[in-house]
């Protein structure tokens, strides 16, 4: 034994510790991989050996390795070797080793049950603190089970560190076995007033963590917390405390009133922000709940509001964005309070951290109003011109939309000043992404909004105009979709079709599915012009623009888009057919002319059968439209529609490579071939042959021999000519000046009238400045019609699903009931036959007809005299609940005695259990025939 520990010492000396590792690691960098894995048989052969110190050694360097990222499963037999070892410095390595590579679901935790309940047994604290926190990484269900009643006597434990893990150990023990919960919740009540204050917040803790799911159940909990509001002075607590009041006031409403004054309390006297942002949210949630029936209701909001706006002025970033967040929340339930702070948002719009300005535009979106939407988004444009990124920007524009759009354009009081906004910002040089969103508003409003139909076909058409004649603007493409698309389908509106028309031939290289719009309404608008001309006899005209449209369909026609080929040759169609029915009504109108013009007839137009194919009013489409299209019966859409047919033959024929099909294999090798470098004589003799080119090709403009020698210096520069072009263009818009601005200068100019009329009329009564008094432009009718499905209704949201994830789920039950597994379990089996049992049912039937309504009164009552004593948080120390219940017991009594007559021996055990569900178990399924 003694040369075994000498030689095992003398192993251990030239043995590599986790120092060395990890100096080891950081020498070699360049072959970092190589030295690991070198490591890896080291300590694999450290792992054979019998002393127990040198495993652990080794276990030690592999925790190390597996936060590096490497896998070290495979050695979890020898972390519990070590795991059960009886010294506590090498077992806490060999739990620290279990907490990094164990997880619940590893198959070797089964091994690991007697041992984690003989830590917990111990009569060392710091090891059975040490199995506590281990098995808290890794537990599973089986362990939770199997340890649950061990775990659960340590939380009667004389050491406070003991108490303090043990109670929160419970916590994932709930989260893995839930019915563990109703046996441990009395001793979890005990806990939170235990006379160690890290115990008592540890119990806070798992109590609030428990009612995120079901907070019913913890409603009876309220006084012992309240009493923990006002005498503790532990922050951290406080705001586990406060939090778990948010979450019980909406259950029980009258518990606000209780909360109020603490909480403004803690408000105005608490230095700690975090306490101070819990209380805020709390108080808010309680306003909320206890809206009616609270006078003075608005001291505390307006306090509130106060507090926020020091937080949103600090200059810690973190606090000034809880801030706002808190402010969002108030301004849900009181926006005038919020609006009043209207200049500190607009301040936030202006600060470097890019968070805080969204959460910044967030509650500008609930600011708006009649009054102030033009001027916040005028102030929202100018801060997009300076600000900088483009998720930034996008984000600004999609807000701005929102405000606008908002309650189907609640605050729009001019139509043609968001018409206007709408186009400058399709009409901003910074490439937003967001053009389908403004191409989508344009198309919204200006089929919803029959009023403003003609003034937004207009300004679709000068955008085309713009977008074709000039690049002064780069305009979306997405926008074009709409353009092209309201110019096509209220063509009747357009002042000079024509132009536009002509305009819309012009159009450049676009995506497909904008250039197959562009196709699509070019026809549209044909047919409404060629209505006109053709009215009037015109038919050069129409042959003409048919000519121009045949042209630009011929380019179309050759895209590589299957959808812009399909257009354009469905108009080259149309334009032939139109120009064989011209041509044909020319001709017989110049016969009918020379024979006699007094007898000839109005024939049926042309245009007139090409308007029918797009005859009809569009209304918008719901947005849940699509869902509610219901399926077919006997329509399976998963299913083929053809199966495929695979014959053998093909599959044989085919060749093994298909790739670059249509590459020679001589081009397929060009990234191995040598690419040849010209030398400087090469370079001379291209440079001579491109002059060369150059003065031979008519096409290119060629300048003199002096003119040549003056560009390489500067001598002759001054001499150049300069030239006046007089180019027919529309004149150069300033960016600073936009067209919005005159509509939002009117807006002043009414309101500041109103104001001077005001004045003059004192001996009337003050109006108030709300936004329904302020005369404003004519109420405009927005279409609410959309379009659904035969049957369907437009709802609200969506079913929404619990999700299967959530760790929580499993905590949803009801401590009051018992469970149905021992409610079951305490059904007598039955030992009556079925005849008999019949024959007593019918002599039964009247006494528990008598019977139902008085035991519903009763457990009424019991729920309303709980709940009242709940909220009797102030008068525990009175004894007055107490008082009451002496009161109330003689005529429990008396029931007592009427109830005991008139029931059966046989009566089932579950009757308050399932009074209390509202449910009935069905007899035929417990019963057997």
């Amino acid at each position: 034994m003694a040369l075994k520990k000498v030689k095992g010492n003398i192993e251990r000396m030239f043995d590599k510790n986790l120092t060395d590792l990890v100096r080891g690691i950081r020498n070699n960098k360049e072959n970092e991989a190589k030295y690991i894995s070198q490591c890896m048989e080291d300590i694999k052969q450290e792992l054979r050996q019998d002393n127990l110190a040198v495993k652990s050694n080794a276990i030690a360097k592999l925790t190390y390795l597996q936060m590096l990222g490497y896998d070290i499963s495979w050695a979890g037999f020898n972390i519990i070797e070590v795991m059960s070892s009886n010294k506590f410095t090498l077992k806490r390595i060999g739990y620290l080793a279990a907490s990094q590579s164990f997880h619940c679901d590893s198959e070797l935790l089964m091994l690991t049950t007697n041992m984690i309940r003989k830590e917990l047994n111990s009569q060392n604290q710091y090891e059975a603190g040490l199995a506590l926190t281990s098995l808290s990484c890794y537990i599973s269900t089986d362990l939770a089970r199997d340890l649950s009643n061990d775990i659960l006597t340590l939380l009667s434990s004389t050491k406070p560190y003991i108490r303090k893990k043990a109670v929160l150990m419970m916590y994932k023990v709930f989260l893995k076995y839930p019915e563990a919960l109703r046996p441990a919740f009395p001793r979890l009540k005990e806990k939170l007033e235990d006379p160690d204050p890290g115990v008592q917040s540890a119990a806070v803790n798992v109590v609030c963590e428990l009612a995120r799911k079901n907070p019913k159940n913890y409603l009876s909990l309220a006084p012992v917390f309240f009493k923990l509001m006002t005498t503790s002075t532990n922050n951290w607590m406080l705001i586990k405390i406060i939090k778990l009041f948010g979450a019980l006031t909406p259950l029980e409403p009258r518990l606000g009133k209780k909360l109020i004054e603490p909480l403004t309390n803690l408000i105005h006297s608490t230095s700690a922000m975090s306490l101070l942002y819990e209380c805020i949210n709390t108080v808010i949630a309680v306003l909320i709940s206890i809206s009616s029936g609270m006078p003075n209701h608005a001291a505390s909001i307006q306090l509130c509001v106060q507090k926020l706006r020091i937080l949103i002025e600090d200059s810690d970033q973190n606090l000034k964005y809880l801030g706002l967040l808190a402010m969002s929340k108030i301004l849900k339930t009181h926006p005038k309070s919020v609006q009043a702070h209207k200049d500190l948002i607009l301040q936030c719009m202006e600060d470097k951290d890019e968070s805080i300005r969204l959460r910044a535009l967030d509650l500008l979106y609930g600011m708006v109003s009649k009054k102030n939407l033009m001027e916040i988004v005028k102030k929202l444009m100018v801060h997009m011109d300076k600000a900088e990124g483009t998720v930034y920007r996008d984000e600004l524009l999609s807000k701005i939309i929102l405000i606008c759009s908002q309650n189907n354009y609640q605050f729009i009081t001019n139509f043609e000043w968001y018409i206007t906004v709408l186009v400058e910002l399709a009409q901003m040089e910074f490439g937003s992404k967001q053009g389908h969103v403004i191409g989508s508003q344009l198309m919204d409003v200006c089929i919803r909004v029959q009023a403003i139909r003609s003034f937004a076909v207009t300004e679709m058409g000068q955008l085309l105009e713009v977008y074709t004649s000039t690049s002064q603007f780069t305009i979306m493409q997405e926008v074009l979709y709409a353009a092209a698309w309201l110019t096509g389908e209220f063509a009747s509106e357009l002042e000079s079709p024509e132009n536009t028309l002509r305009s819309m031939l012009k159009y450049k290289s676009l995506p497909q599915h904008i250039e197959s719009v562009f196709i699509h309404n070019i026809v549209k608008l044909f047919a409404h012009i060629m209505e006109k001309h053709e009215a009037a006899g015109n038919y050069d005209a129409i042959l003409e623009l048919s000519d121009s449209i045949a042209c630009k369909m011929n380019e179309s026609i050759k895209s590589g888009e299957l959808e812009v080929q399909e257009r354009a040759s469905t108009a080259l169609i149309i334009i032939d057919i139109v120009k064989e029915e011209i041509a044909a009504k020319n001709s017989s109108k110049l016969m009918d002319d020379i024979e006699d013009p007094l007898t000839s007839q109005p024939e049926e137009l042309v245009a007139s059968e090409i308007l029918s194919l797009f005859k009809g009013e569009l209304n918008p489409v719901a947005p849940k439209a699509q869902k509610k299209v219901p399926v077919p019966d006997g329509l399976d859409l998963d299913a083929w529609i053809n199966e495929p047919i695979q014959s053998e033959s093909d599959s044989d024929s085919e060749p093994d490579n298909t790739e670059n099909l249509f590459v020679k294999s001589e081009k397929l090798d060009y990234g191995n071939k040598y690419q040849y470098e010209p030398t400087e004589e090469d370079i001379k003799k291209n440079r001579e042959a491109r002059k060369s080119e150059q003065q031979n090709n008519p096409n290119y403009l060629k300048g003199s021999l002096d003119s040549e020698q003056s560009s390489n210096g500067h001598d002759n520069v001054e001499t150049i000519s300069v030239a006046e072009l007089n180019l027919d263009l529309p004149p150069l818009r300033v960016l600073g000046e936009k067209r919005s601005d005159k509509y939002l200068n009117l807006h002043k100019d009414k309101t500041k009238d109103k104001k001077k009329n005001k004045k003059k009329k004192k001996h009337r009564k003050s109006e108030s400045s709300s936004d329904e008094n302020l005369d404003v432009a004519a109420v405009v009718e927005v279409k609410q019609v959309m379009e659904l499905p035969e049957g369907a209704t437009l709802s609200d949201s969506d079913s929404d699903h619990h999700r299967l994830d959530d760790p929580h789920r499993a905590l949803d039950i009801d401590l009051d009931l018992p469970p149905i597994s021992e409610v079951l379990a305490k059904k007598p089996p039955e030992t009556v036959d079925r005849p008999q049992k019949e024959k007593k049912k019918s002599k039964k039937k009247e006494n528990k007809g008598k019977e139902k309504k008085p035991e519903k009164h009763k457990s009424e009552k019991r729920k309303k005299a709980k709940v009242e004593n709940l909220l009797e948080l102030d008068k525990g120390a009175d004894g007055e609940p107490k008082a009451e219940n002496k009161t109330k017991k003689p005529k429990k009594d008396k029931k007592k005695s009427k109830e005991k007559g008139a029931k059966s021996k046989t009566k089932n055990s579950t009757s308050g259990y399932e009074e209390a569900l509202g449910i009935s178990t069905p007899t035929k399924e417990i019963y057997p025939s």
